[in-house]
């Protein structure tokens, strides 16, 4: 009898902690959000812009038949901060907006360069709904609703557009870099509060890329495309990185996957292509005679893409003096990130921290000045590139060598 009380005990604890569809959500109920822009009007309110998934849309779209109404559904609302204006799209929409599949995040360019990002990554980072690996970018010359709104051919959710294009061209130019909110929140907790944030812009015109037959054309009249790095200092977005600039400081900060550097050779500008395949890059800082100064090292190895000129590779010498020549211009890349980082006085490149976890007492002395005139903006950096080639293709000597003797 006592063991038959126990089983009846123990039974029905079990339904009771096991219990389960108390929290449930009905799909029916949910609005899938893929990505949200966020923007300021001109009357002081924040603006939300959210990318919402029709999921039976999509799967017509991407099996070739079914309906020919967008993959994604826009909706607006503005409040005083972002919980209200989440709430306040209730009005206009008829589910539960759902952001545990928001997978970007976009953020107009005037609210980061007049307001900064720090109250809306706190307000973001709050919501247990929210992922911390969701991307940030920041809408360049465009407003965030603008990115939003617009479709894209081939990827057919636009945020996934935006995510894949910074992938790809950050493991093959080297450009722009792909950020989460976790990301972010560390460097902007960093002691400079300095961060860097891909940039992303809309070409073309607005409202044409917001229509369905943009996506039927085969050269879409506007599309997006990845447009520079924005520079985060305390928060607030005071300047864009591009070109070189921008690749220096991705390589710096040890972050390049791939890209190719143009090299002259003799009298020929931009006579090779050096297609780098992978690199390693280590900042130091030290103190001389109670002087910070900082070192770059730079390891390339990388492939011989294109010749434009007649070179016999099979001679090591010739090997050795392209290597030179590769390491030279990337040293120059280097460089130029370095200055315009001192120009705009912001250690995005963590030469602070490197200070700071080698030598913490004298970091202690220096980081109430370390963005002003007196440290960082007159750093002296040694830059040193090391680099090698070790593929030159499947032809050792060039076609163009080849040509030239049969001509003489």
């Amino acid at each position: 009898m006592k063991r038959k009380s126990l089983f009846l005990l123990v039974m029905t604890i079990m339904m009771v902690l096991l219990t389960s569809c108390w929290s449930k959500k009905e799909l029916t109920d949910l609005s899938f959000v893929s990505a949200m822009g966020i923007d300021k009007t001109k009357d002081g309110r924040y603006e939300l812009t959210f990318q919402i998934i029709n999921p039976g849309n999509v799967a017509g779209l991407q099996g070739g038949g079914g309906t020919q109404s967008p993959p994604v559904t826009i909706y607006s609302a503005s409040g005083d901060n972002l919980v209200e204006a989440s709430r306040r799209a209730s009005a206009r929409i008829s589910r539960r907006l759902y952001y545990a599949h928001t997978n970007l995040v976009v953020i107009g360019e005037k609210l980061a360069r007049e307001e900064g990002i720090n109250i809306l990554i706190d307000s973001i980072d709050r919501d247990p709904e929210f992922r911390i690996t969701t991307s940030l970018v920041i809408a360049n010359q465009s407003s965030a609703a603008d990115l939003v709104k617009a479709l894209t051919p081939v990827d057919k959710i636009p945020a996934n557009k935006i995510m894949k294009t910074l992938e790809f061209t950050q493991r093959k130019w080297g450009e722009n870099l792909k950020v989460s909110f976790q990301e972010v929140m560390r460097s902007l907790e960093s002691p400079g509060g300095e961060a860097l944030v891909s940039g992303f812009r809309l070409v073309g015109n607005p409202q044409q890329a917001e229509k369905l037959d943009n996506l039927q054309q085969s050269a879409p009249e506007a599309t997006l495309r990845a447009s520079g790095i924005a520079v985060f200092k305390n928060g607030k977005l005071i300047d864009w990185l591009y070109n070189s600039p921008a690749r220096g400081s991705v390589w710096i900060l040890d972050k390049i996957q791939g890209t190719d550097i143009n090299v002259d050779w003799k009298e020929k500008k931009e006579a090779l292509a050096y297609q780098t395949v992978r690199q390693k890059t280590d900042v130091s800082v030290k103190m001389i005679k109670g002087k910070p100064y900082a070192s770059v090292h730079t390891r390339v190895e990388g492939d011989l893409g294109e010749v434009e000129v007649p070179v016999d590779t099979r001679q090591p010498a010739v090997i050795k003096k392209m290597e030179k020549a590769a390491g030279k211009e990337i040293k120059k890349e280097l460089q130029t990130a370095i200055k315009q980082a001192q120009t705009d006085k912001v250690d995005i490149f963590g030469f602070g921290e490197a200070l700071e976890r080698t030598r913490p007492n004298q970091w202690e002395k220096l980081k109430s000045e370390w963005d002003d005139d007196v440290y960082f903006p007159k750093l002296d950096v040694d830059v040193t590139v090391e680099a090698y080639i070790r593929r030159t293709g499947l032809r050792n000597k060039s076609f163009l060598s080849s040509v030239k003797e049969k001509q003489h």
